[in-house]
Parts: structure tokens; C-alpha cells; sequence
């Protein structure tokens, strides 16, 4: 796939995922957040942050049989949601092609994401999505590797 074409899915990509992520909700709802945000949203935010490691990982698991909580969705979807970047960055980009590289540049997108769910209330800041989409990520960028050690030179992306 010629890299223009790449660069082009990686960028729809993103407006996908950012749309999906942060904002999720109806554009009504969004704009009451939006037009009630004042300084005590903050403090708010951090009321119901999760800051602690595991906590809502351990949460789901326990409650993987509750219909109440879509634990799959949460946990798996917070993975599978980052395996395309973890794949199409060290492909788009040649700093990217160390996996520790690759890893930060997704830490900073996603703890961006976070930072910007805990100031705005357009979501709730969650440490246990910042491992999971990371951990994603990670799934992808090994995808990268094997396919790179199985058809490796043979088509560059140009």
C-alpha cells in the first residue's frame, strides 16, 4: 500500500478514534458539559479518576458474568481499539520501528487523551485504560514485527 494511502487510513484512524473515545457523546450532551464547565469540574474529575493500578481491571474481572457491566466491552475493546496504531506506526513512521520508541509515542497520545477526559468531563480519567490501550498497542507492534520478519523487504511502503 503506497504510503500516502497509509498515512491518509492512519489519520481517519485517528479522527475515528479520537471521535470514539472522547467524544462519544450526542452533541447536545456535549454541549451542556461544555457550557457547565467551570474550575470545580476539575476537582470533580478527580474525584472519580482512577489513579490506582488495577482497580477497575480487577472490578470488570469480578464482574465479568454482571449484565449490568459490559466488562468485555471495557476491557477488550480498550485493547483491540489501539492494535491498529501499534501496527501502522512503525510502519508510517522510521522512528517508530523500536518498539520502545513506539510505546511512548502511544503513552503521550493516550495519557493526552486522559489528561484531556479529567479537565474537560468528557469522560473519566482511568490509569487501567492508559495500560490497556498501551498493552494494545503492544499487541500491535508485534503484529508489526511478525509480518515485517515473515514478508519483511519484499513490499516497502513508499
Amino acid at each position: 500500500m503506497k504510503r500516502k494511502y497509509m498515512l491518509i487510513l492512519f489519520l481517519v484512524y485517528l479522527v475515528v478514534l479520537i471521535k470514539g473515545i472522547v467524544f462519544k457523546y450526542p452533541i447536545t450532551m456535549m454541549q451542556q458539559i461544555a457550557e457547565s464547565w467551570s474550575s470545580e469540574v476539575f476537582w470533580e474529575g478527580l474525584e472519580s479518576a482512577n489513579f490506582d493500578f488495577f482497580q477497575t481491571i480487577r472490578l470488570y474481572i469480578r464482574h465479568w458474568d454482571n449484565k449490568g457491566i459490559n466488562s468485555f466491552g471495557n476491557l477488550i475493546g480498550n485493547v483491540i481499539v489501539f492494535i491498529p496504531m501499534g501496527i501502522m506506526l512503525p510502519v508510517l513512521f522510521e522512528s517508530c520501528k523500536n518498539v520502545f520508541s513506539c510505546m511512548v509515542r502511544v503513552l503521550l497520545f493516550v495519557m493526552c487523551i486522559e489528561l484531556f477526559q479529567l479537565f474537560s468531563n468528557f469522560g473519566v480519567f482511568d490509569v487501567d485504560d492508559i495500560l490497556l490501550n498501551c498493552f494494545g498497542a503492544l499487541v500491535g507492534y508485534i503484529i508489526y514485527r511478525i509480518m515485517h520478519a515473515l514478508f519483511g523487504k519484499k513490499k516497502n511502503v513508499t
